[in-house]
């Protein structure tokens, strides 16, 4: 999951990695201060509460999305960020702008030098989401130097890389990608296709390799329908490293950090990941980041997101327990539409209605704290050790968000009302930004284009909005798309949009309203 290659001509700012090609614009939303909070609370542990004051730093930070979502729905935070690539820093200001934030500065210095800018504060947050696989040893010294110099005793560092021996088999597959790519010319989109052409052809032609990985071949069929933007950043840099969990924890203990845990709270979960044996295994072995190698191997990760703490202090029993206690949580999706079941290492695990549901009942009907769920007789008979592995399987699978205290809602209202206005005004003509900031989570949600339409139609008053949306689309030329063709006539399209909407206002809206987004 990189941002922004063998064979490419290369200049000095761009250290090999892809500049031709604009990243993706998503927000990520293990970046949300609230999220790491409370990884850190479930390994108790104290971090910088997110409700109060607290500066935060993006290292590779794209086209801004996610540091501007956070900037808008955290007034009282301060944020910075950087990216080599100037268009996406001149993209990422321009939003900022629009939303009217104060908050946030981006900057398209290298890791080098905004390791030197003096103008930096010192940072409770340095997060780097897809950036370390993709740069070189060079870049990754740097990296930890920065986080060395700038990040507060006590503050999170959150960094996320592919990693073994997950990408094992799959490794072979990048390393033909980029060898085949390096002999086309044109731009990296059109070599990422040529070479994706030519390998199909050898797979075709019986390569042992495919035959003795299947899942491999499955991977490249399904690159064929992926976002060839993503592809190109994650395939054809000059850089690409998939990491042992001990090799990164022992870069990061240079800048004095040891691995706290994951921000995928669903890894918190060993029941959803490992058998009994498993765990038996596990604990027998001392050393932490060997251990946590092993269950790499156990559950084959590719993709790790960990979060380290530079000092880490426990919490107490009690401590810990007052501030699970504290802290509020909302639905991030309608009642009606909760799955039945969960995503483990191990495959699907039910969610047993007699533990999830009288959260979910609670939840219904807008935000709540833990303090006064655990007032629910059968929230209550759970005991504690079940409530938190509830809450986190919830958490940790997207339906239940946690929020921000009360205090300061007025504000962050208001910071997210305006960039949430310039987000869907861009939906107009772009569905690039499909996450929208909330006041209450402080974090971002996705809303696709569709549903940022409706909103603003619905903010602008239109009597109709389906008709308001419609006219915007027909505008420009496009039309809606449906079982993967495209809709012919205009009263198909209008009727089609009519039926998005009666689902949006029956089911996503009190959602949103909830989350202080509409």
């Amino acid at each position: 999951m990189p941002r922004g290659g063998i064979g490419v001509t290369t200049s000095s700012w761009t250290s090999g990695y892809i500049s031709e090609v604009a990243y993706t614009a998503g927000f990520y939303r293990e970046l949300t201060p609230a999220i790491l909070d409370l990884a850190a609370l479930a390994k108790s542990v104290t971090a910088q509460p997110a409700t109060g004051p607290f500066a935060m730093c993006e290292l590779g930070c794209g086209r801004g999305v996610s540091t501007n979502v956070l900037a808008a729905a955290n007034p009282h935070g301060v944020f910075h960020a950087t990216d080599f690539n100037p268009t996406h820093i001149a993209e990422a200001r321009a939003l900022a702008a629009a939303g009217g934030m104060k908050n946030v500065q981006f900057s398209d210095s290298s890791f080098a030098e905004f390791l030197e800018d003096p103008s930096l504060p010192q940072f409770d947050i340095i997060a780097l989401h897809g950036i370390l696989s993709w740069i070189s040893a060079a870049n990754r010294a740097t990296i930890v130097a920065f986080i060395a110099r700038h990040l507060k005793p006590g503050g999170l560092a959150y960094v996320s890389y592919n990693c073994m021996p997950g990408w094992g088999a799959a490794a072979p597959l990048r390393r033909l990608i980029a060898e085949f790519a390096s002999l086309r010319s044109g731009s990296p989109l059109n070599r990422f296709e040529k070479s994706i052409e030519a390998i199909s052809r050898l797979k075709e032609a019986n390569a042992r390799y495919f035959q003795a990985s299947p899942a491999v071949g499955e991977r490249l069929e399904k690159m064929k329908s992926q976002n060839k933007n993503y592809l190109v950043h994650e395939f054809l840099n000059q850089d690409w490293n998939p990491f042992y969990h001990k090799d990164v924890a022992a870069e990061m203990a240079e800048a004095k950090l040891t691995f706290l845990g994951s921000a995928h709270l669903l890894d918190h979960v060993d029941a959803l990941n490992l058998t009994e044996a498993q765990r038996t295994f596990l604990n027998e072995i001392e050393d932490p980041e060997l251990r946590e190698t092993t269950r790499d191997y156990m559950v084959n990760q590719q993709f790790r997101r960990d979060i380290f703490v530079k000092g880490a202090v426990p919490l107490g029993f009690f401590t810990a327990r007052e501030r699970w206690q504290e802290m509020r949580f909302a639905l991030s999706i309608g009642r009606p539409d909760m799955p039945a079941k969960v995503n483990g290492s191990l495959g699907e695990a039910a969610m047993q209605p007699e533990v999830y549901g009288p959260f979910l009942d609670a939840l219904a009907s807008g935000p709540k704290t833990l303090h006064s769920m655990q007032a629910i007789p059968a929230i209550a008979e759970l005991g504690w050790a079940r409530t938190i592995q509830a809450l986190l399987v919830l958490v940790g699978s997207g339906h239940v968000h946690p929020c921000l205290d009360e205090k300061g809602d007025a504000r962050r209202r208001e910071s997210t009302r305006r960039f949430n206005r310039a987000v869907m005004e861009q939906a107009r003509h772009s569905h690039d930004i499909q996450a929208l900031a909330s006041p209450v989570t402080g974090g971002g949600v996705n809303v696709d284009r569709f549903e940022q339409l409706f909103l603003l139609a619905r903010q602008n008053k239109q009597p109709d909005p389906p008709a308001l949306v419609w006219q915007t689309l027909s505008t420009l030329g496009q039309r809606l798309i449906r079982d993967g063709q495209a809709i012919a006539t205009p009263e198909e399209n209008l009727a089609e949009l009519r039926t998005r909407y009666e689902t949006f206002a029956d089911k996503r809206l009190p959602v949103l309203e909830q989350l202080g987004i509409a």
